[in-house]
């Protein structure tokens, strides 16, 4: 009696990998498992014969049913899909922030309460005092540099 049924671990493992869809969805680990199960039957038909040829197969119908049946997998499956901006200094700009530690006058640094966290700061080489409503110009480095927001002057 053989140890090591390469039909019966062909077959467990495509199963295996079948069922490991419903812990990691995405649809491509059943089409794998469904790959190996397609091994275990070319290897009970006599199809393919060893190790490489088995291993040949399922790299092949691994290729092909993914190329086939990803997209019907995605549709079935869904995923999380969602565009966001690549380029962080543009979600920076025109931001409003708080001074929390006087910033300049010169290139002396000061700190801003920006989204909830303390950032380094530096300002336009005037002094910005605590307090003063800033908004966000760009990023330096790890510091945000940073211009006081001009009241609209009252009509008179």
């Amino acid at each position: 009696m053989e140890l090591a049924n390469p039909i019966l671990i062909w077959a467990v493992i495509g199963v295996v990998l079948m069922l490991a869809e419903i812990i990691v969805p995405g649809g491509i680990v059943i089409l794998v498992g469904a790959a190996c199960l397609i091994v275990a039957a070319a290897l009970t038909f006599g199809i393919v014969d060893g190790f490489v040829q088995s291993m040949t197969l399922w790299f092949i119908a691994s290729m092909v049913l993914m190329l086939v049946f990803r997209q019907v997998t995605q549709r079935m499956i869904g995923g999380d899909a969602h565009v966001d901006n690549t380029d962080e200094e543009l979600d920076l700009y025109n931001q409003q922030a708080v001074v929390k530690v006087t910033i300049g006058p010169g290139q002396q640094q000061g700190r801003v309460e920006f989204q909830g966290t303390e950032w380094t700061a530096l300002g336009d080489g005037s002094e910005i005092v605590a307090g003063t409503p800033v908004k966000v110009i760009c990023r330096e480095n790890i510091a945000l540099v940073v211009e006081p927001i001009l009241e609209p002057e009252a009509e008179s």
